[in-house]
């Protein structure tokens, strides 16, 4: 009898019952279509053993003058710059006392140092550097006083409290796993001095969230959030989700806190500088002092701040304003008839939620429409039209650019943007917005992928607090699948020579190298699997008889000795009934490892109607893509 070949459509389908799937994937985890076939998806592993603080939402790469490769690292707690895998701290500060402003007070006994200073501005979690500090008397030398700290806790407005730690010890050198691990001091009865009167502070930005807290009233914030007395250009919102948006300008860099001041770090300062408040530099003049994103017109060299202050009313933010500095200026913003420095406001939506620029345009989203804001020349320099009403984008980081495509995840459905704004068909949108937490959308973030020609969505789901799921977009095959692992942040190759993802726990991973996890020491095999819908055997109500397989399986590039997979057939009665395997019900585990590149054809014993594939591994070093099995089945003579 001749062999029927097991051809399965592409894509993963959950927009119907499993049985009226028949002919397809039903079913997946860290597995991609290519050329219609399934494969197991590349592996990751970590681009250094130095972590940085905090959790990354944000990453941006360029290259200086020099050819020097820069990563721009945004997290909630820093700002860094990762040259080669060490994380160089440039994090503004927001404000420098004075000599004498601050004191220190020691309890015999404890560690814990209480920090006096009026109006100091601090939240839990903000991070401080001490000079001029004297001895305590004891243990807590002057040393141990001047070195950066972070707030522990925030007593009231005038004092905070930190805990004492060796001496000569850099932040850096105590981050691990995205957290701090310092080694204290403990202060003795001798420690009675106050540090004298000649401490200064340099206080950095506010720290921000990782956990997005939503609504906006009373109780919605997190306690001693607030910030007190910061200037107004560096006062941030600090009981919100951090976010920070960049570009670069030339080899520097401009970065932005979402909803807060807008930074400059100047390449030419060295890695050892920290960003300044553009309101701050030499010919500042009406500069923005707030915006909720910043980004570089590559076309045409304006800095465009969105959701900003206006020129006519500094300080209070218009969450629907859009200004644009004179061309190829950093500091001019004052509106001229000699600059291109300008002022918009968008008309639809109550904020505008992200921006980002394709080759011929800028697309601007609110929370209701999409714009697209495109380069007319003097005088007007930019203009406005409206694209699409009544729609929705789920966060600041959903939507990315392809080319002039641009595909984001809305509120209830997936869209691209390729001259007319379209829901994208998804057979897998039902799967994917029933179990998402929508208190964290903010944290979805879009990830391009070009090598495999997909985007990528990372999302928390319902039950989780931070990213842990996603779901792609093949957008040459045009088909879904999805899968259990989570990233914050996503940078394509280019620059470098694999995809960047900043994980949770504090690293950066390349993407697509090598076949394991390298989030675990040793590393640790990706378990990944696709699962067919049930499909007929054989035609009307006759059972059928499955006798032998010839596996289609390639393990090319695999670095395991021998390379194999677990194959599982099941069947079942009626589409109702229960799966069965073979006698012993053991088929999966004794002929699994037979199922490597030197089989050649397996044979076992099944009667059923309907039948099941399964194609798993979990094995060091293996990677695999299925073709198109051949089944020997005959009939079995009973109903």
């Amino acid at each position: 009898m001749p062999l029927s070949k097991l051809q399965f459509r592409p894509g993963v389908n959950r927009e119907i019952t499993a049985y009226s799937n028949e002919g397809g994937w039903f079913d997946i985890d860290n597995v991609r279509f290519q050329k219609g076939y399934p494969e197991k998806i590349g592996g990751w592993q970590k681009r250094s053993t130095n972590s940085f603080l905090g959790t990354c939402r944000a990453l941006h790469p360029w290259v200086s003058l020099n050819r020097d490769q820069y990563v721009g690292v945004g997290t909630n707690l820093k700002y860094y710059i990762d040259e080669g895998g060490f994380y160089n701290d440039v994090t503004p500060l927001r404000l420098t006392t004075s000599a004498g402003a601050i004191t220190f007070a020691a309890t015999n006994g404890s560690s814990e140092l209480t920090v006096s200073h009026t109006n100091h501005g601090a939240v839990v979690n903000d991070f401080v550097t001490y000079s001029g500090a004297a001895s305590l008397g004891g243990l807590i030398t002057a040393d141990v006083l001047n070195q950066e700290y972070y707030v522990t806790e925030v007593v009231n407005t005038n004092s905070y409290k930190i805990k004492a730690r060796t001496a000569n010890t850099s932040i850096y050198e105590i981050t691990y796993n995205g957290g701090l691990n310092p080694s204290l001091v403990t202060a003795n009865g001798s420690d009675t001095g106050n540090g004298g009167g000649s401490v200064v502070g340099a206080y950095q930005i506010n720290t921000g969230l990782d956990i997005g807290v939503s609504g906006a009233g009373w109780g919605a914030g997190t306690w001693s959030r607030g910030a007190w007395g910061s200037a107004s250009s560096d006062a941030i919102v600090t009981n919100t989700l951090r976010l920070w948006s960049h570009d670069n300008f030339g080899e520097d860099l401009l970065m932005n806190v979402r909803d807060g001041g807008i930074y400059y770090w100047d390449e030419t300062n060295t890695l050892s500088s920290r960003g300044v408040n553009i309101t701050s530099l030499v010919g500042a003049n009406s500069a923005p002092t707030v915006a909720k994103q910043i980004l570089v017109s590559d076309r045409d060299r304006h800095v465009i701040a969105f959701g900003c202050d206006t020129e006519a009313n500094p300080g209070v933010q218009d969450p629907l304003a859009i200004r644009f500095s004179n061309q190829e200026s950093l500091t001019d913003w004052e509106t001229r008839s000699d600059n291109t420095a300008g002022e918009l406001r968008l008309g639809s939506g109550s904020e505008i939620v992200t921006a980002l620029e394709t080759r011929q345009q800028i697309l601007v989203f609110t929370d209701t429409t999409l714009y697209s804001m495109q380069f007319l020349g003097p005088p007007f320099t930019f203009g406005v039209n409206s694209l699409s009403e009544n729609i929705t984008v789920a966060g600041p980081n959903a939507a990315i650019a392809v080319d002039d495509n641009v595909f984001w995840m809305g509120r209830a459905e997936f869209y691209v943007y390729s001259g007319s704004v379209q829901k994208l068909p998804c057979m897998v949108r039902d799967f994917v917005f029933s179990d998402i937490n929508e208190e964290q959308l903010e944290k979805i973030n879009a990830a391009l992928n070009t090598e495999h020609s997909e985007v990528w969505w990372y999302y928390p789901s319902k039950d989780s607090q931070e990213v842990n799921r996603y779901v792609v977009y093949n957008y040459l095959e045009k088909v879904w699948y999805y899968g259990s692992f989570g990233r914050t942040a996503w940078i394509d190759r280019g620059i470098f020579d694999f995809p960047f993802a900043a994980n949770a726990d504090g690293y950066i991973y390349e993407h697509e190298i090598g076949f394991d996890d390298g989030t675990t020491n040793p590393i640790t095999p990706i378990n990944a699997f696709i699962q067919s819908s049930p499909m007929d055997i054989g035609d009307g109500e006759q059972f059928m008889l499955l006798r032998k397989m010839i596996p289609d399986v390639d393990f090319r590039d695999s670095t395991a000795t021998l390379p194999d997979v677990n194959i599982t057939l099941d069947v079942k009665n009626v589409p109702d009934g229960t799966y069965s395997k073979t006698e012993t019900d053991s088929f999966v585990k004794t002929q699994a490892a037979a199922v490597s590149a030197r089989t050649e054809q397996l044979y076992f014993r099944l009667r059923g109607r309907q039948m099941r594939l399964k194609i798993e591994s979990e094995d060091l070093g293996v990677t695999w893509r299925l073709g198109s099995p051949r089944l020997d089945i005959r009939p079995d003579g009973r109903r």
